[in-house]
């Protein structure tokens, strides 16, 4: 269980989530909630959220994957609830985290390393997009055979064999945001 403020800060916490996501008390304290969640599901959880802050609901459960301090996902069941004072505003929301204590098949957190160009992000979102070469190309002032040579980078960058494995490992990593179209690529992975 963690006490969140509006800004959705860790402010407090049990011994159960400090052991969780660090062991030590001041760990998780300071530290934006987003942090504690794998990449993929940054952005559904900040809008869910947002409807807590803004009253448009004063709670909600979901299932997420969080990250612990080695870097490993895991599953956990989360329920938030927003606490009002005696003014409408929300004052604080409360988090509270079961976990199935099992990891995902091993997986481990992406680092946020700066692993693409300027042009490979924009690559990478045609492709998302369903945007063929040659378009693709046209729209970003290169050559059909740039386009393809910046593919196969992508390709050898993120260890994929095909565009379908090449959009698919981007979003898992949290490369993509989700819940957005067109497909967009999260700044801090863009040199």
């Amino acid at each position: 269980m963690a006490c969140l403020d509006r800004s959705l800060t860790v402010q407090q916490a049990n011994q159960e989530f400090f052991g969780r996501f660090g062991g030590d008390a001041s760990q998780p304290c300071g530290r934006p909630f987003a942090d504690l969640v794998h990449p993929s599901v940054k952005q559904p959880l900040l809008r869910k959220f947002a409807g807590l802050t803004e009253g448009k609901r004063d709670r909600f459960t979901s299932e997420v994957l969080a990250v612990g301090p080695d870097g490993r996902a895991f599953t956990a069941s989360l329920s938030a609830c927003a606490v009002r004072s005696s003014t409408p505003d929300v004052s604080a929301i409360w988090v509270m985290m079961a976990s199935g204590d099992e990891p995902v098949d091993g997986e481990v957190m992406p680092s946020r390393k700066k692993i693409l160009s300027e042009i490979d992000a924009r690559i990478l979102e045609g492709i998302a997009s369903g945007i063929s070469t040659v378009p693709l190309a046209a729209r970003l002032y290169l050559s059909r055979q740039g386009v393809e040579y910046h593919v196969t980078c992508l390709f050898r960058k993120l260890r994929v064999p095909n565009r379908a494995a090449l959009v698919s490992r981007a979003y898992s990593m949290g490369v993509l945001k989700v819940g957005v179209w067109p497909p967009k690529v999260v700044e801090d992975f863009v040199k």
